[in-house]
């Protein structure tokens, strides 16, 4: 329990705290700690993870979960320094209250000593009157530090402002941090670093209000190598729900992470020992054509997210694709999954001969150049190679009836879609 800290520490996992002495001494004997997760899409993402996991840590190393979904906090959302946020309705916000339960639940203990608790803000917050509210709430909060917050400043900077409806989110919050106090006796919460004016209203309010000390830090954004933002593809965002972001494009996220930045991933992702991410480290620097460390990271998470069997199948559908394995071995939701992540071409648009796919397919810049290619022996349909590029696709070599792969020398890939139009 002691060694909580420094563990969070060492994976990069601490980036400011309320009194670094005081959470050492809280963190030495059982605390019972929050963290909380707006629903504000019907699924979590790559980033919410890491306050998961850390909540996971904490809860291993013997403190107490409180794992709160905002439902009240939800329906306002936390100022954007940029733009007002649009309002979701209540229905649709607490359809993804439970969505978003059902998918952190999976990752605590929700029995034993010190068992996981899953809370919803709206349960103390629809009961408040506004007069309560400003009456009991507001008349603690500062409106100088209110302004302070990286987020307000900007928006009251702007032409657009900010409204007042934003502005009072970090009341809510606050107020969370009190409540649970009261009810549950928590005296830790945490979160990312742009949520500290946030977190640190709330302990505030704690300190105001009932005259005790609470405590609280924050966990460093995840960032990728270049210091720019994590969990963003040219797809859009890396969900947690496989029906937003499919297992193998998950895989391939982090198969694809960068050698400068997946030590790092790895302390904030897995459980790995320092032994084991410095001899991954090693491995990244004396041969990095080999992956290791990335192909650890993916496993890891991707296992921790969907299951071995998701592991599984997103191995042999990349290994498929390139060659190294059966296409028909591969079920139709793997390889539908797989050939998403591809260029895709369509053979009713008037592309039926390779030449033709490959050049609409963009693998070959022109139709000499295609002709080019399946001469020189580099042009597969399904990882036969093609000797004769005048040849049209046959119905045979369709894929569960539908997909044709076409790859121009080792790695350069596209999908055919041959489904009727």
């Amino acid at each position: 329990m002691s060694d909580v800290l420094e563990d969070l520490r060492w994976r990069g996992l601490v980036a400011q705290s309320t009194d670094e002495e005081a959470l050492r001494a809280a963190l030495a004997r059982p605390c019972t700690f929050y963290v909380g997760f707006d629903p504000t899409a019907p699924s979590l993402h790559i980033g919410s993870l890491v306050q998961i996991l850390v909540a996971r840590r904490l809860q291993r190393a013997g403190h107490h979960p409180l794992l709160l979904v905002g439902g009240a906090t939800g329906l306002i959302g936390d100022p954007k320094p940029t733009a007002e946020r649009q309002l979701n309705d209540a229905d649709v916000v607490a359809g993804w209250v439970d969505s978003v339960r059902r998918q952190i639940e999976p990752f605590v203990d929700l029995e034993g000593p010190n068992a996981a608790r899953m809370v919803d803000n709206m349960d103390w917050t629809s009961r408040l009157s506004a007069v309560d509210l400003l009456r009991d709430v507001g008349r603690h909060f500062r409106v100088g530090r209110m302004l302070a917050k990286d987020a307000v400043a900007a928006r009251m900077a702007s032409d657009e402002g900010i409204s007042f409806t934003e502005f009072s989110y970090q009341v809510l919050q606050g107020m969370d941090y009190l409540e649970l106090w009261r009810r549950h006796g928590c005296t830790l919460q945490f979160g990312g670093s742009d949520q500290w004016g946030n977190i640190t209203a709330g302990v505030d309010l704690v300190h105001r209000a009932a005259q005790t000390q609470v405590h609280a830090f924050t966990v460093p954004l995840v960032t990728k190598a270049d210091g720019t933002k994590f969990g963003k593809t040219e797809s859009g965002t890396v969900w947690l729900d496989p029906s937003l972001t499919s297992p193998y494009a998950f895989h391939q996220f982090w198969l694809r992470a960068e050698d400068a930045a997946v030590d790092g991933y790895l302390r904030v992702f897995t459980d790995r020992s320092r032994e084991e991410l410095e001899a991954l480290a090693t491995a990244t620097a004396e041969r990095p054509g080999a992956r290791e460390a990335q192909r650890a990271l993916a496993h890891d998470v991707t296992a921790l997210v969907h299951g071995e069997a998701a592991v599984a199948s997103a191995e042999a559908a990349a290994a498929a694709l390139f060659g190294r394995g059966d296409l028909e071995a591969l079920d139709e939701p793997a390889l539908t999954a797989a050939l998403a992540e591809l260029p895709q071409t369509a053979v009713g648009e008037g592309a039926r001969t390779v030449v033709e796919l490959l050049t609409a397919s963009g693998l070959s810049p022109s139709r000499s150049a295609a002709r080019r290619a399946v001469a020189d022996g580099g042009a597969y349909v399904n990882n036969v190679a093609v000797r004769d590029g005048d040849a049209e696709l046959a119905p045979g070599q369709l894929l569960h009836g539908r997909w044709a792969v076409l790859r121009r020398g080792k790695r350069t890939l596209a999908a055919v879609d041959a489904r009727p139009r």
